[in-house]
């Protein structure tokens, strides 16, 4: 892969037009357009000293182990439990991730044959259509890293104009539009719970969750040319240029919004749709629908792809049950195949309970953001402990090292607790928020095997990371 591939994969799975789109109702329910506009901004400018903690880690170990294999090489002892737990709350966040964003796709996709054809957008068809998608990205991943990196980069460019079409189409189409007041001060709480504060925190998950996965940039860095600056360039700019565009649609969208209420009860069971369709009529509606369903096709089949990595690097050091299965190599494709269908599957069962609870895929979504940011910052939280006696790469923060790294350090502490209170009130078993359940089984699961039995053969990552290039000169925040 060149610089640009390894940067295509985390920019389409950080993927605004699947992360923004997808849980833009719940946005519009906690917090409202107030939330939507503001929040994302300060979330983006926080997840960004995550990702600059986490590049300049990736300029000295790139390794398709990423997380997990940095943890063991950061700490002067117990670097196995470390690496341990950092690559189980890894896995955890990649599984959710794919099964967050291929539903979401299967919401658009439902969305839009309701529109076209009439069909019913109930939750067995969701699921029938999540099944599909995931079938079909396992069986692209299964023809060769060429052509993922060919479709990744497809995919940037997908994403860009997209965000374009959709944007002009929003600002020049629609003969009216929200007033700026609206659009930059009304706050909406429609989530039972009376502590503005609260809601207002709640309602920062749209943006938290979009703004995940690219750690993918890490984990492809042993398919990647010069990795010491590929990857780090890969993490940081997938993150910027997802900011900023990110930004621009959310703008765009909520400035298009005619009836809130009617959005949000819409026959489509997609509030974006609704604005669509309220804003430009059926037909147009349905073509920015196709934009959309693009992009998170293109979102899921990237965040199958490092899934999949993950999984190979974490299994070809035993730590995953049938390890031997997950960590071979095609002869025909020289890829993870096995682990690719470990990924689609464990994705598909984490989906399921969507079919019986109706906040199933706030919880999902919720579940990839704590599985991923803990990950993102125990690794983090060892560099800082190393101090000085950090190795750096080619690619590193300087002097900002311990203030970014602190920062990376003290968000996540706030959105892991966050994102597992209840999201709705009254507290029922509809509305129960699963997070901390799913989070407790895998990491019980984790805890109890290393206790019994892993903590006695798991030494860590076996594989070496490929050296920065020796003749490099370092430069401090170099992201171009």
């Amino acid at each position: 892969m060149s610089g640009f591939s390894n940067f295509a994969v985390s920019f389409s799975i950080v993927s605004i037009l699947s992360g923004c789109l997808t849980l833009y109702g719940t946005g519009m329910k906690t917090g409202g357009p107030a939330l939507i506009v503001w929040g994302w901004p300060v979330v983006g400018l926080l997840t960004l000293c995550v990702g600059l903690a986490m590049a300049e880690i990736c300029s000295s170990y790139p390794t398709a182990g990423g997380l997990y294999y940095w943890s063991a090489k950061l700490t002067r002892s117990r670097g196995p439990a470390w690496s341990w737990f950092t690559g189980w709350f890894n896995f955890l966040g990649q599984v959710a991730v794919t099964a967050s964003v291929d539903y979401g796709a299967a919401f658009f996709t439902n969305a839009f044959l309701t529109l076209r054809f009439g069909v019913a957008a109930t939750p067995a068809h969701t699921m029938e259509i999540f099944a599909v998608i995931l079938l079909v990205h396992g069986l692209l991943n299964t023809f060769g890293v060429r052509l993922v990196a060919v479709l990744n980069s497809v995919s940037v460019w997908w994403h860009l104009v997209g965000v374009a079409i959709i944007v002009g189409a929003l600002a020049f189409l629609p003969e009216r539009h929200a007033s700026v007041t609206f659009v930059l001060t009304e706050f909406v709480n429609q989530t039972g719970f009376h502590n503005q504060f609260y809601v207002a925190m709640l309602g920062l998950l749209m943006a938290q969750y979009t703004l995940t996965g690219y750690d993918a940039s890490a984990h492809m860095t042993e398919e990647t040319h010069d990795a010491a600056r590929s990857g780090p360039r890969g993490i940081v700019n997938a993150i910027t240029v997802s900011l900023v565009a990110g930004w621009i649609l959310l703008l765009g969208i909520t400035f298009a919004i005619r009836d809130y209420d009617g959005a949000l009860n819409s026959d489509t069971q997609v509030p974006p749709a609704q604005i669509f369709i309220d804003a430009i009529g059926s037909g147009g509606a349905q073509f920015l629908l196709l934009i959309v369903i693009g992009a998170q096709f293109f979102c899921g089949m990237a965040s199958v792809t490092a899934n999949s990595r993950m999984i190979y690097a974490f299994s070809r050091d035993g730590a995953l049950p049938g390890s031997r299965l997950w960590h071979r190599i095609s002869p025909r494709t020289q890829t993870p195949t096995n682990a690719v269908w470990l990924a689609t599957g464990g994705a598909l069962l984490l989906g399921l309970p969507a079919l019986w609870n109706d906040t199933a895929y706030t919880a999902v979504t919720s579940i990839s953001v704590i599985g991923l940011y803990i990950s993102y910052v125990i690794p983090v939280y060892l560099r800082l402990r190393q101090g000085e006696d950090f190795p750096r790469g080619p690619w590193h923060l300087g002097r900002w090292s311990r203030l970014i790294g602190t920062v990376a350090v003290g968000w996540t502490a706030v959105i892991t607790v966050l994102f597992m209170l209840p999201t709705a009130s009254p507290i029922t078993a509809e509305s129960f928020n699963y997070t901390p359940v799913a989070v407790a089984v895998v990491v019980g699961f984790a805890g109890v095997w290393w206790l019994a039995s892993a903590r006695h053969w798991f030494t860590g990552p076996h594989v070496s990371a490929a050296p920065p290039a020796p003749d490099a000169p370092a430069t401090e925040l170099e992201t171009r």
